[in-house]
């Protein structure tokens, strides 16, 4: 079973024949048949070379890099292996025309906001009184439809979240005054978190990309750009809710994460690397969670899901069904 391999302690990763072979700082060391590998996540200062990303990328395997304050840096994205020109040409075709742009784009936030939504409605049946900000979610999500272009779609989007955020100070037994969202710096542990997650979840949906013939630098709900996976941007905002909040406030809610698992540093709040593990940690055994697709009528991971996602958004580019977003019925 391929798992995804996560390195905290400095050291070097070399090519040992068919497998990889981590030696840390202090000379232990570890071989990893590249055939158990998914993708990599490098949290340290590592050392490796040519002969290392040649059989990565020979192998499919995508390495996600982030540095010393768990800010996500980038990744080493393998040349792609499921090219369809055919499938491409349609992709971009769905950019191109701003009606069918629009229509995907819209689907990712409306499912965005159910998900969203979804978790304050489980959060108020069970003690935590959000209703107000369940109420002023649905009054918000009645314009998404209506929204005419990406901007005016994003600002809904960005009232929906504001919104969603204010009930979090509810949801949340720890004392934290949790007022906005600020990314560059997180000036508080809630934001330092959400980043770490969020950035997680947008590499664990960049690996799923790369297992189709998806390209990922054609987005719809993000503007395409230089330097950026923007495909997965888009996708993620469906398994933030999903996934990463959900993890956060389950986190917080039985106290694996405290005031003492993060240190005051230059670049903001930043998580220790202890706490850092125990995030990783806890996101991998959500992803291998099952639960039985209502559609599919079987058990499938979370995981699978973000994959599913991807197929799904396929056939809708190829004409072969209408896409509509993933949301929590439970």
């Amino acid at each position: 079973m391929e798992e995804s391999y996560y390195f905290f302690t400095e050291g070097k990763i070399s090519r040992k024949d068919n497998t990889l072979r981590f030696e840390s700082s202090d000379g232990n060391k570890r071989d990893l048949p590249i055939e158990n590998v998914d993708d990599i996540y490098i949290m340290s200062e590592m050392s490796f070379n040519t002969s290392l990303l040649n059989l990565l990328g020979n192998n499919g395997v995508a390495v996600h890099f982030f540095n010393y304050y768990q800010f996500y840096i980038g990744s080493f994205y393998p040349r792609e292996q499921r090219l369809a020109g055919k499938l491409l040409t349609q992709q971009v075709e769905h950019y191109t025309n701003y009606e069918k742009r629009m229509e995907i784009a819209q689907a990712f936030i409306l499912a965005a906001a159910n998900n969203m939504y979804r978790n304050l409605r489980y959060y108020n049946g069970r003690g935590k009184n959000v209703k107000e900000y369940m109420e002023q979610i649905e009054s918000h999500k009645r314009n998404i439809i209506d929204t005419g272009t990406i901007q005016e779609l994003m600002g809904v989007e960005g009232n929906i979240r504001k919104t969603y955020y204010k009930a979090w100070n509810i949801i949340i037994d720890q004392n934290i005054d949790f007022q906005k969202r600020v990314m560059h710096p997180p000036d508080n542990m809630i934001n330092s978190i959400i980043s770490f997650v969020n950035s997680l979840i947008y590499t664990k949906v960049l690996t799923e990309i790369y297992k189709t013939q998806l390209n990922p630098t054609i987005s719809y709900l993000h503007e395409p750009g230089t330097k950026r996976f923007s495909l997965a941007l888009d996708l993620a905002e469906i398994f933030k809710p999903l996934i990463g909040d959900r993890l956060i406030f389950s986190l917080l809610n039985r106290n694996q994460i405290t005031k003492e698992s993060f240190t005051s540093e230059l670049n903001g709040l930043q998580l220790t690397k202890k706490a850092s593990q125990t995030i990783v940690e806890e996101l991998d055994d959500k992803l291998r969670t099952t639960i039985k697709h209502r559609d599919l009528n079987k058990y499938v991971s979370y995981q699978y899901l973000m994959r599913l996602e991807v197929f799904k958004l396929i056939k809708h580019i190829i004409g072969e069904k209408k896409y509509e977003g993933f949301e929590i019925w439970w």
